[in-house]
């Protein structure tokens, strides 16, 4: 284990900054627990000559929890359930991938 890997596991653990998750292949089954990053950033987003400021979810999960992510997963974070939107993509490292989500109504 790499000196990355491990204080990104002592990230990840922190109750601070993650938390606990259901990881669904497919939005399907039982799921898998995992612990997740939520992030919510303001995104720009133009429209013609006016922008807007809009607002994102971004996940993050290591990939020894989840190996391939895809669109259409869901992941539960403390009973809200949300729709993986977006491909997801890694980190230079491929330690963590990052997953732009939708909450269900």
């Amino acid at each position: 284990m790499t000196a990355f890997a491990a204080t990104l596991d002592r990230l990840f653990l922190d109750p601070n900054l993650a938390s606990d998750a259901l990881w669904r292949v497919g939005g399907a089954g039982a799921g898998v627990a995992v612990r997740v990053i939520r992030k919510s950033p303001d995104r720009i987003v133009g429209f013609g000559d006016s922008r807007a400021v809009m607002p994102s979810v971004l996940i993050d999960v290591r990939t020894a929890e989840v190996a391939e992510p895809a669109m259409g997963d869901t992941i539960e974070i403390a009973g809200g359930v949300f729709d993986i939107i977006a491909e997801p993509t890694a980190d230079t490292l491929r330690l963590v991938w990052t997953c732009e989500a939708s909450l269900r109504p």
